[in-house]
């Protein structure tokens, strides 16, 4: 199974594919889709959809793994990136992925075994797993494929899936 993990954003969306055999886990390729800080939002937004479709047409992913909006402090920048989520989900759907939805802790509790394990370990455990030299970089990518690992290990798992896990199909 190929898993594309993403890590929504409007300015960057990290990328992370990996394909997924067996109980055994390997990255294929990983990155982040920008867009230029000078831009309107409804154009970066615009940027968002084709790369997002270019992307998965390149790709060609089974399944779509993302994480679930968490809003912190800063609403403004909580909307801005709603609104480029937003954008990915209707690519995915437009292409005729399946994609499932994962909490921050979901995807801690699957990388790690905790679920609130500190950013670096997660990064840490995520280079681990696949088996990597060092942890990838920009952070937005390290943060999709452990989007992508979650699926992997949370989809193969012969327990039942958690109630707030949603698959928009």
């Amino acid at each position: 199974m190929r898993i594309l993990g993403i890590d929504p954003g409007f300015a960057t969306i990290g990328f992370g594919l990996v394909e997924a055999d067996r109980g055994q886990v390997h990255m294929v390729t990983y990155g982040a889709i920008t867009t230029p800080a000078g831009l309107p939002l409804s154009k970066r937004l615009y940027q968002i959809g084709t790369d997002m479709e270019d992307l998965i047409g390149q790709l060609k992913p089974d399944v779509i793994s993302i994480e679930e909006l968490f809003f912190n402090t800063n609403i403004t920048t909580g909307i801005a990136v709603a609104h480029g989520r937003g954008v990915i989900l209707y690519a995915a759907e437009k292409c005729g992925i399946p994609l499932y939805e994962y909490t921050p802790s979901q995807v801690k509790l699957a990388v790690t075994g905790y679920g609130k394990a500190e950013k670096r370990q997660v990064m840490d455990m995520t280079k681990r797993l696949l088996k990597l030299k060092s942890v990838p970089r920009p952070d937005d990518a390290a943060d999709a494929l452990a989007l992508a690992l979650c699926h992997a290990r949370s989809f193969t798992s012969r327990i039942p899936q958690a109630g707030n896990v949603k698959e928009t199909v």
